[in-house]
């Protein structure tokens, strides 16, 4: 047997301590075994995004032949086609812009001149990036001997897939086991018809063909305010209408959810919190949506714009697949039911990502993928959902970790706060990214950290610390004394932990 430091731990009193162990078959990357048409596979994973392609490489690495089904003409699924990458393209090369053309370069010394957007150029680049990144992925296939095969995968035994190719020929497979990583479907708004041009979801954001004047975006949370950070940069008029009475969806800390608020207001975005869209109408080269405040219905509004992006949600992509048939039944979210390893009713079939339950979220799918597969190969299945980040990648960005202090409060845990703001942190005013603060929730009788949020430079890289210390349960006093390199951002995470254990941060 052989120590893995990398493995997850069950924690209890001494997590730091505790160890795990792994057999010799899940550490070591054993002998590539190459699937041939015909012959029965070892598993087949049915989806090639985050999940479903990081749980087939690793199985091939553990020596398993294995067999990845994709129906789509590039593998990566939602988050490399039209989701994670070309959005945090455009995120990064619209702040270029937006530092251009609002002057802040010139503030900081660097004239620039006739700025102008050349949108065309712009969604190449994102589009570079997506091919680069897409093929990328089969290549990491050939090389780890993983079949791929084209084609709607469906379940039509309990060891047999069925893929249906676009020429309506059917290719069959058969495995041991079988691995549901098919992720997410945009969830559409009842009434509401996107045409991706003019009515448009994520997918179609991501590619309009002009700056829209004036853009409504139903739904403030993740994926709204990054869309709408984008256009609203470039030059639209951006209104984000959202039901609840604070932005940044599900998880997010209140009082980080404010703060951010007022920086975006800053930046030009507005907000409807409260409100409810009840209808969306084309007049002309207009829309026209109805809104009204959800406790008071009475409080009605028209709003204008020549771009309406419904943001209202991802749902679990599970139609078609052969479930039910099979006897697996979804629940009413229409997620798939799994156990502590990822099987569902039926042992040999398992699922992972977006269409279990869980934050749908894409390092939480390539996480679940591989100590699944670790799993079906014999090692320990675990992994603490109470460790699985968040990160909104405006600007300036937000992440987060753990509980909130809502959370803590409903719970009855007694807590200490340690806050630093980046105004205080040198880094941050060099570099005239002050906005935001790193906050951090300690238990108060153990010390150990219990959440972690950031809103400020750099909070998705941030971030990572406050995972790693939170994993092998570390205190705040143990961030506190582990020196970090100055002028750094990240010195702000040490103050805030000093904050939460000495009650008082050296620079603040």
């Amino acid at each position: 047997m052989q120590s893995n430091i990398l493995s997850r731990i069950s924690y209890t009193i001494k997590p730091a301590v505790q160890g795990c162990k792994r057999s010799t078959a899940v550490l070591n990357v054993l002998q590539h075994r190459t699937y041939s048409s015909g012959e029965e596979a070892d598993l087949i994973v049915i989806g090639s995004g985050p999940g479903g392609y990081v749980a087939a490489i690793k199985a091939a690495q553990l020596g398993m032949k294995t067999v990845c089904v994709e129906k789509s003409d590039t593998c990566g699924g939602t988050c490399l086609n039209v989701g994670c990458i070309p959005s945090k393209a455009l995120l990064n090369n619209s702040h270029y812009y937006h530092m251009a053309h609002s002057g802040d370069l010139n503030n900081r010394g660097v004239e620039v001149s006739s700025v102008k957007l050349n949108l065309d150029v712009m969604m190449g680049a994102k589009s570079t990036a997506v091919k680069a990144l897409t093929g990328g992925i089969v290549h990491l296939f050939k090389q780890n001997k993983v079949t791929l095969v084209k084609g709607h995968g469906k379940i039509t035994g309990p060891n047999e897939v069925t893929a249906t190719k676009e020429d309506g020929s059917s290719e069959v497979v058969k495995a041991k086991n079988i691995l549901i990583a098919t992720g997410s479907e945009v969830t559409p708004f009842p009434g509401i018809e996107v045409d991706e041009e003019t009515v448009v979801s994520s997918t179609g954001a991501l590619a309009l063909k002009a700056v829209p004047k004036k853009m409504v975006v139903i739904g403030a949370g993740v994926i709204g305010l990054e869309l709408g950070s984008v256009w609203s940069r470039l030059g639209a008029e951006v209104t984000a209408v959202e039901f609840m009475t604070s932005i940044g969806g599900v998880g997010i800390d209140q009082e980080v959810s404010k703060a951010f608020q007022r920086v975006l207001v800053k930046q030009g975005l507005q907000f409807k919190l409260g409100t409810k869209v009840t209808s969306a109408a084309r007049e002309g080269g207009n829309i026209r949506v109805a809104v009204e405040n959800v406790k008071d219905p009475g409080k009605k509004e028209e709003l204008d714009c020549d771009v309406l992006l419904v943001c209202v949600g991802r749902r679990p992509y599970t139609q078609n697949l052969g479930l039910e048939e099979i006897g697996i039944e979804r629940d009413e979210k229409g997620r798939i039911p799994v156990n502590s390893r990822f099987q569902t009713v039926i042992p040999n079939i398992f699922a992972i990502g977006d269409c279990i339950h869980g934050p749908m979220l894409a390092h939480k799918a390539e996480d679940e993928g591989i100590v699944c597969v670790e799993g079906i190969a014999g090692g320990p299945v675990h992994i603490d959902y109470n460790c699985v980040p968040s990160v909104i990648y405006t600007h300036p960005e937000v992440a987060w970790v753990g509980r909130t202090e809502e959370d803590l409060k409903s719970e009855g845990v007694e807590y200490k706060v340690g806050k630093f703001p980046f105004a205080a942190n040198s880094r941050a005013k060099t570099n005239n990214e002050t906005d935001g603060f790193v906050k951090i929730l300690g238990d108060k009788v153990t010390d150990r950290i219990l959440g972690a949020h950031i809103i400020g430079p750099g909070a998705g890289e941030l971030i990572a610390e406050a995972c790693l210390a939170m994993e092998y349960g570390a205190s705040c006093e143990d961030v506190a004394r582990v020196c970090h390199a100055h002028p750094t951002c990240s010195e702000a995470f040490r103050e805030a932990n000093l904050s939460a254990f000495f009650g008082k941060a050296v620079n603040f």
